[in-house]
């Protein structure tokens, strides 16, 4: 199909090397990843971490989206979280250095992208329905649904984050006109 490119990842066919009950998670992420690599990469740095009407900033949205990714697969691994993802956790919202624009956060969230399709593509389909114990409170979940729901969170901040960055530069453009 000509148009293969401007189809959403989830009606381009089965991708390579992914789990067939986990292809929902694998194109969910890839389009993800699509749409929030299409966004404006030179947003504006002096808005990255404003709050509009108490919302949470850009900036808090790439950063939450890279560590909930992290975080909800590491309990699919049937790990813990460790001292530097808890201490991430704590950050997300801050500007994690001097002079951090969009394209930094972009930059570590493509590599969280990576990550999270290599480990779907590892993922063994019997072990699917295995429990996991989520966060400190030991909370059961299944294999299956930290995956899905890794994926659906990520949807709904890049959703959230895509109508931030429009309401921001709605407001940057006013300013930059006036």
């Amino acid at each position: 199909m000509e148009n293969n490119e401007k189809l959403e990842v989830w009606l381009r066919g089965p991708l390579p090397n992914i789990p067939p009950l986990l292809q929902p998670a694998a194109h969910a992420l890839l389009q993800a990843k699509e749409e929030v690599n299409r966004l404006r990469h030179n947003f504006p740095s002096e808005m990255l971490w404003t709050k509009p009407a108490g919302l949470a900033s850009v900036g808090f949205h790439m950063q939450h989206l890279a560590g909930v990714l992290d975080r909800l697969l590491t309990y699919a691994r049937q790990e813990s979280l460790s001292i530097e993802q808890l201490n991430y956790l704590k950050q997300e919202g801050n500007s994690p250095f001097p002079d951090c624009n969009f394209n930094d956060l972009l930059e570590i969230l493509n590599r969280q992208f990576a990550i999270s399709i290599s480990q779907i593509e590892q993922t063994d389909s019997s072990t699917l329905l295995e429990v996991r114990m989520v966060g400190r409170a030991q909370i059961p979940s299944t294999h299956l649904g930290l995956i899905f729901h890794a994926a659906e969170h990520t949807m709904r901040h890049v959703g959230q984050l895509l109508v931030t960055m429009k309401f921001l530069e709605a407001e940057f453009d006013k300013k930059i006109k006036s």
